[in-house]
């Protein structure tokens, strides 16, 4: 286990895909009544465990349980590369827990967690405005690509968070600008 601020960080098991598929449930149904009005919603198998067991055990991903005082509260799942361009596939916090800061500090784990990384990616629901101002205003990523702009249920927005720090330059090294026309 490890401890990062006020939470725990545990390795997720196939044994935790009952508990975290039903905190998944109410994290995606909670953002498809929000923003799409409608009861359920998610990504393929979200509500019956076969994300999970799909991508949580992935053997290329990396994913952990994210504990509250020992209590199951969210979960991530991240795609560590070679070359240092990682992706965040995954991430929720079970609704009881959000709007509280957790998200933030579990994003802060994850980047103190891989610190080699260069570039963050990842892909969001167009409809989920809240998900666009979680990662844009407190993870600082930006907005990149939407794929099927307009279409309520396809549209997809991709992400990308680069470190600079972390790209060749040194501290004092700007990169070229070009002179000003006069």
């Amino acid at each position: 286990m490890k401890t990062f601020e006020d939470l725990q960080f545990e390795e997720f098991r196939e044994a935790d895909t009952k508990v975290f598929t039903e905190i998944m449930k109410r994290a995606f149904d909670e953002d498809a009544k929000r923003h799409l009005n409608e009861e359920f919603g998610g990504p393929p198998g979200y509500d019956n465990g076969e994300f999970l067991r799909r991508w949580a055990l992935d053997k290329n991903s990396q994913s952990f349980k994210v504990l509250k005082d020992s209590k199951p509260i969210g979960l991530f799942i991240v795609w560590i590369n070679d070359n240092n361009e990682n992706f965040l596939g995954n991430m929720f916090i079970d609704p009881e827990f959000q709007d509280q800061g957790f998200g933030t500090r579990v994003w802060r784990f994850i980047e103190s967690e891989y610190p080699e990384t260069i570039i963050w990616r990842t892909e969001t629901p167009g409809f989920s405005k809240r998900n666009h101002h979680f990662y844009v205003n407190k993870c600082g990523f930006k907005i990149v690509r939407i794929d099927n702009p307009g279409n309520r249920y396809e549209e997809s927005y991709f992400m990308k968070k680069r470190d600079e720090t972390k790209s060749g330059l040194t501290k004092g090294h700007r990169r070229f600008r070009p002179a000003p026309l006069r």
